[in-house]
């Protein structure tokens, strides 16, 4: 008798997928994506960032104690290292709070320890700025006096290009206050306008220094708007004419400052002054022994003029200023035009020079303006001869 073969086995229904897991109101619990908290985690345990802070929460957790001074040192050591690794402050804070997961109620240590962590944080992100604000002393210092040792390099950490050609202005007669916090505030207007690779603004030796490129010379404008925006009246803007290269910021920039330096010798009125339009005083006084002499021999006649030097020099440099018109030159004296004419009169006596002449008038005018530069005669003092 033939046996039947036995049944085939049913087969088994597929397997589903477990439910997903549900939080405590029953919604499906939202997790990270596990490599990017196994990159967070093994980016500050590789670091040692945090060694033994879990430890440190569990003793103050058991014992009820708070961390003690050398435990908070430890943890603004961490936090130090942490900003000088680049650590994003979120991470290595949620990596904190992590840390206390299971644990009794920890909070007050755990205050502590945070506080104590963001605050090596902040430390090395202040020495940070130090360092950077310690390095663009140095640039400047360097730029400004010629020092090129990897100029170019730095100059473009910086923001500038120093193949194209650069004008500089600068802004004196500025209150003794410190002027970092208006140097940074005017120079981020000026980056806003015109981009952060093409203007620097720094201070040096009193002064507010601007280095843009001469190819905006709207930036000189704002930047002396701004100038007049911040301080009180008094403050003058020198600007020097464009040069190309490092050395051209160094000759720009000390042409700016003379330009300073010449108008006030000369009492000018302008608020900004050009160096361009002042290039007639630094050859006056490139041969020094030859203007003093000018000075002397036409003008010395005036000290002995009853009433003093001063009104007589005033009333030459008015009718100058007038172009020889001595109407004009009264009212800006507020004068009568006689006594302007009387004036000119004692003057022409004293020293036998007129302005009416045009000869004269040059040799005159030239002599005036060699006195204001020299400060004659109350701060005059003669060059040194030649030693024998």
């Amino acid at each position: 008798m033939t046996t039947p073969p036995p049944p085939e086995p049913t087969p088994a229904p597929p397997s589903l997928p477990p439910p997903p897991a549900t939080g405590a109101t029953g919604d499906p619990a939202i997790h990270p994506p596990a490599d990017l908290a196994a990159d967070l985690t093994a980016e500050l345990t590789a670091a040692g960032l945090l060694t033994g802070h879990r430890r440190l929460l569990a003793e103050a957790a058991a014992t009820g104690r708070l961390p003690d001074r050398r435990a908070l040192d430890a943890c603004r050591a961490a936090g130090n290292r942490a900003a000088e690794q680049g650590v994003p402050l979120r991470s290595l804070v949620d990596d904190a709070l992590a840390a206390a997961d299971g644990l009794a109620p920890v909070l007050p240590a755990l205050r502590r320890a945070v506080s104590a962590l963001m605050e090596g944080y902040e430390q090395a992100q202040l020495a940070a700025i130090r360092d950077e604000e310690e390095a663009r002393r140095q640039f400047v210092d360097d730029l400004l006096q010629g020092r090129a040792e990897r100029l170019a390099e730095r100059a473009e950490h910086f923001g500038l290009r120093l193949a194209e050609s650069y004008v500089v202005a600068v802004a004196g007669n500025l209150p003794a206050a410190p002027l970092a916090p208006d140097r940074d505030r005017i120079e981020r207007a000026l980056v806003t306008r015109f981009g952060s690779h093409n203007v620097l603004v720094a201070v040096r030796d009193a002064l507010l220094v601007c280095v843009a490129p001469a190819t905006l010379p709207a930036a000189v404008g704002e930047f002396t708007h701004h100038v007049r925006a911040r301080f009180p009246p008094g403050w003058r803007v020198g600007v020097g004419r464009p040069h190309r290269g490092p050395g051209g910021v160094v000759t720009s920039y000390r042409e700016a400052a003379q330009a300073l330096e010449l108008a006030g010798a000369l009492s000018l009125k302008p608020d900004v002054v050009r160096a361009a339009d002042l290039l007639v005083f630094p050859v006056l006084l490139r041969d020094r022994a030859a203007i003093e002499d000018l000075v002397t021999s036409v003008l010395s006649p005036l000290l002995t003029a009853r009433g003093g030097h001063e009104p007589l020099l005033e009333t030459l440099e008015a009718v100058f200023a007038a172009h020889g018109n001595q109407t004009a030159a009264a009212r800006r004296l507020r004068l009568s035009p006689r006594a302007v004419t009387y004036r000119l009169e004692r003057i022409r006596r004293l020293t036998g020079f007129s302005p009416d002449d045009p000869t004269q008038r040059f040799t005159l005018e030239t002599a005036v303006l060699g006195a204001r530069l020299l400060d004659w005669p109350d701060g005059y003092r003669p060059s040194a001869g030649p030693q024998d």
